[in-house]
């Protein structure tokens, strides 16, 4: 029998408008890093695919709405135990973040796993091993 993931990333019906927004405006695939700075640097940034290097230090954490969302690994550590729901506010952000311009800014609200979850999340690969898998 196929283990059934549990996704580490889920996204609202709001961001999803946005998404499809976005795309529309750029054309292109989508992509989100969150850093796990402060300020704003905490904020899931979103940037049209391959206009944010990642690399060795960042965790590929799934694919949500047709997007790559990759996490800083030392913000992974902390997180790795909660369930991230990418959701808008309204509202600028101070990041690089394409949406900015939208008057909205992406965020996260989470949830913590339960213990019957932890062992059927959705592997995680470095940033690295993402984009060499393709």
């Amino acid at each position: 029998m196929e283990t059934q993931y549990i996704p580490r990333v889920c996204i609202t019906e709001a961001a999803m408008e946005v998404i499809d927004t976005l795309r529309k405006r750029f054309g292109s695939d989508l992509m989100f890093h969150q850093s796990g700075g402060c300020c704003d640097g905490s904020s899931p940034m979103c940037f049209e695919k391959g206009d944010f290097k990642v690399g060795a230090n960042d965790i590929w954490m799934g694919n949500v709405y047709g997007c790559d969302f990759f996490m800083n690994s030392d913000q992974f550590e902390y997180w790795k135990h909660t369930q991230l729901t990418l959701d808008v506010t309204p509202g600028r952000g101070s990041s690089f973040s394409i949406e900015i311009p939208m008057g909205v800014r992406f965020m996260i609200r989470s949830r913590m796993f339960t213990m019957e979850e932890l062992d059927r999340l959705t592997p995680v690969e470095t940033g690295e091993e993402k984009l060499n898998r393709g």
